[in-house]
């Protein structure tokens, strides 16, 4: 009796050292794996944000690398909101930054690019999880109804105006779908006001 106990101990100390063993090797294995696909990530991930910078942008509007050039301000709620500022010869002239609001099925998240006098150069929604069918129109992938907002400014169009037709807007509503539209105009409006809030700020030609 007492052998097999002593036996039994045996293959309980053996298999607690071999699950530490494993553990070592698995973390080893996952620090190497981050380390050899952190460079790649941040790679993808620059030209993903690149490619969508440039979506909001004119071509030739910024002769600069904007990913290098930002400025992060506060919002009015205390949460930090990073700047992508467009230059010409040294001059920022626009700028490029994500605004949001409450869609039907989550945050609708809206990459919107202003030029210095706070007019809308374009507008992207870059994330959201509304009704495939319904609020994906939001999607330029899916309709052109977000390039509505493109030259459009508080200039030329009164903040009262800024809303879907159902509410007294000038932008069209999805039938069956009035909740997303809604909160994307709610959601660019909020940017340019941000913007003209924080222009001087925005436009400043220090370094970041």
């Amino acid at each position: 009796m007492s052998m097999d106990l002593t036996a039994a101990r045996e293959r309980l100390s053996w298999q607690g050292v071999s699950l530490g063993v494993m553990a070592m090797v698995a973390s080893a294995a996952l620090v190497i794996a981050n380390d050899r696909t952190r460079e790649p990530i941040a790679k993808a991930e620059a030209a993903d944000m690149q490619a969508s910078l440039s979506q909001v942008l004119p071509d030739g509007f910024a002769d600069n690398d904007l990913l290098k050039d930002t400025v992060e301000l506060s919002e009015a709620d205390g949460s930090k909101k990073l700047i992508y500022r467009a230059r010409k010869a040294g001059v920022v002239n626009g700028a490029v930054f994500r605004t949001s609001a409450r869609g039907y099925a989550g945050e609708i998240i809206v990459l919107v690019g202003v030029d210095a006098q706070g007019t809308l150069l374009g507008a992207r929604v870059v994330k959201h999880s509304e009704t495939p069918g319904l609020g994906d129109k939001i999607e330029i992938a899916k309709a052109k109804w977000i390039l509505d907002f493109n030259g459009k400014s508080f200039d030329n169009l009164p903040p009262a105006k800024w809303a879907v037709k159902k509410d007294g807007g000038v932008f069209d509503q999805f039938a069956g779908a009035t909740i997303t539209p809604r909160a994307v105009v709610k959601a660019v409006k909020g940017g340019l006001e941000f913007f003209s809030a924080n222009r001087a700020k925005i436009l400043d030609g220090s370094a970041s």
